[in-house]
């Protein structure tokens, strides 16, 4: 599997959730249809920093071997992410009445994501041979 273009789309996905959350929350909020406070804005603003640190870096080792024992730290944070956030979200989608569009697409997008961290973590990265 080539782990570049996990990495970058992982990356770009959770770059647009963390510039999103930390730049709009009050925006983000209103359009979810939830209430807001100086706690809850706060919170979200937080996540998304998390969201943005998480984005670099996935971009930064983007070029790194990665799976098997090698960055395994890194693929293991992915897939714990990706995989919670997954069940989250399908358990949300029982009780969801608004704004399933949204909650579907994350919930596929982050279900692929979970597949590919999956199988990266449990297979065996190796070398693409340079020709120069």
């Amino acid at each position: 599997m080539n782990t570049k273009i996990l990495m970058i789309t992982s990356a770009i996905i959770l770059g647009i959730m963390g510039l999103g959350l930390t730049f709009l929350p009050e925006e983000i909020s209103e359009v979810l249809g939830m209430k807001t406070n100086q706690v809850s804005l706060l919170t979200i603003q937080i996540l998304g920093a998390t969201y943005l640190g998480f984005a670099m870096l996935n971009w930064m080792t983007k070029n790194n071997l990665i799976g098997g024992i090698y960055s395994r730290p890194l693929v293991i944070g992915n897939l714990v992410h990706f995989l919670v956030s997954s069940f989250a979200l399908i358990k949300m989608l029982l009780h969801l009445e608004n704004h399933i569009e949204i909650i579907v697409t994350l919930t596929i997008v982050y279900f692929i994501l979970t597949l590919g961290f999956g199988y990266v973590f449990m297979t065996n990265p190796s070398k693409i041979a340079k020709t120069e």
